[in-house]
């Protein structure tokens, strides 16, 4: 029997000829990703433990995002600590405040390659499976025993396999799909599972989109998300390392064709309409014009699920067609990373955005973590493009969070409720 594509780079990462789902294996890491939220507690770690020097300074990424710039003197006692940390241990990449949320900045860096090993001390780490890699959270003191010996044991997980055929409808994108996914699996339907999405919808689609789609694996439980690699993946990495200088030879991997999963899932593409995932969680999905009319407070656009360009180019042209946003709606934009963010400016997006009374925020986690900006108080409902709606996620536990589209969440801007936006007209 063959090996899955997850299978296959453990196998390598270990030195195994071939490996099952169950087996225990020690894989060496190639990328490690800590931030100023993680970083601390693995660095204060290591120092219990004695350990002077991590395996290798070149193979770890530090970066500040979640509460930048410090929104408290907490967090810049934990951003003094880390920067000490990156110039004792000479640390090469290390992002401070102004590059943006991690998972968009390490790809488009240059840090992340197909068949490469990936590890971050978040637990949507598993975004980086859109470009070919095995990419997972892990905690911050496992994340200290990778510092100090650049290996992790995993029991390697099976694969549940996502083929994704026929073509998005109007006003539908990709996270609408991922939404009917986690809807139809369920918040752990995926545990502990690699979730792989293929298909002839999912070759169409852009590298961005299928960050959104790999992002959220986690929100059905999976071990990490995964999309084989092709000439779209290649394109992108090749030229993210020779940008930012972190050119580094790569293996293409990819399954077999008699590679064995434990389950496979049929989605129709042309079926699936614009979404919401409705309080107070992520499978608790349902079609827009089934929950349509509620009255909303605020907006929030943006998140390392939804933050990139073409996201920001969805939710401005519904803005823009419909000549503003209601109101008395709040409307949070933030850019997933500086050059996401720079991109914009340049296009005349963020322009738009200020000139239709949207707060455009520096590059962050933003409104999606509820403690820098865009805190909702009780009572208050919120479109959120991001990827959790759990209680008190985004402020006050007495909250609702709605996780849709851009473009749906830019409809319901316009509209001042819940709204499908193929109703907008």
């Amino acid at each position: 029997m063959g090996m899955t594509i997850v299978e296959k780079i453990l196998a390598k990462a270990s030195g195994k000829k071939e490996v099952s789902p169950g087996d225990i294996v020690m894989a060496n890491i190639d990328v490690a990703m800590v931030h100023d939220i993680t970083g601390p507690l693995t660095v204060n770690t290591l120092k219990e433990y004695g350990i002077e020097k991590v395996w290798n300074p070149e193979k770890i990424v530090i970066l500040f995002d979640h509460q930048v710039p410090a929104d408290s003197i907490k967090a810049a006692e934990n951003h003094i600590l880390m920067r000490k940390f990156v110039k004792e241990q000479g640390i090469k990449y290390f992002y401070d405040i102004r590059e943006g949320v991690c998972h968009q900045v390490l790809p488009e860096k240059g840090h992340i390659a197909p068949g490469e090993v990936v590890v971050g001390a978040d637990s949507h780490t598993c975004t980086h499976g859109a470009f070919g890699a095995f990419a997972t959270g892990i905690g911050s003191t496992d994340m200290a025993h990778v510092f100090a010996t650049g290996k992790l044991w995993f029991k390697v997980p099976e694969t549940i396999y996502f083929n994704i055929t026929g073509d998005l409808q109007p006003y539908v994108t990709s996270k609408d799909v991922i939404l009917s996914i986690i809807g139809e699996v369920g918040v752990d339907g995926a545990t502990y599972k690699a979730c792989q999405f293929g298909g002839e919808t999912v070759k169409k689609m852009s590298i961005a989109s299928r960050m959104t789609m790999t992002n959220m694996a986690i929100e059905m439980g999976g071990k990490t998300g995964i999309i084989e690699p092709d000439g779209k993946t290649i394109q992108y990495v090749k030229e993210a390392m020779k940008k930012h200088g972190t050119d580094r030879p790569f293996e293409i991997v990819k399954g077999d064709e008699d590679a064995e999963f434990a389950e496979v899932y049929e989605i129709e593409a042309d079926k699936i309409e614009p979404v919401f995932a409705c309080p107070h969680n992520v499978d608790n999905v349902k079609p827009a014009r089934e929950v349509a009319g509620k009255p909303i407070d605020q907006v929030f656009i943006g998140s390392c699920t939804n933050g990139r360009l073409e996201d920001l180019k969805m939710a401005i042209e519904i803005i823009d067609k419909h000549g503003g946003i209601a109101d008395d709606v709040r409307v949070i934009v933030t850019p997933a990373s500086r050059e996401e963010y720079l991109k914009a400016l340049k296009e005349g997006i963020i322009e738009k955005f200020l000139k239709y009374g949207c707060v455009v925020t520096n590059p962050s986690c933003s409104a999606c973590m509820g403690s820098l900006y865009g805190v909702l108080g009780p009572g208050e409902v919120c479109v959120s493009t991001s990827n959790r709606n759990f209680k008190g996620r985004q402020g006050s536990l007495e909250a609702e969070i709605y996780l849709a589209s851009p473009i749906t969440a830019a409809a319901c801007a316009v509209k001042g409720e819940l709204i499908d936006p193929r109703d907008l007209e």
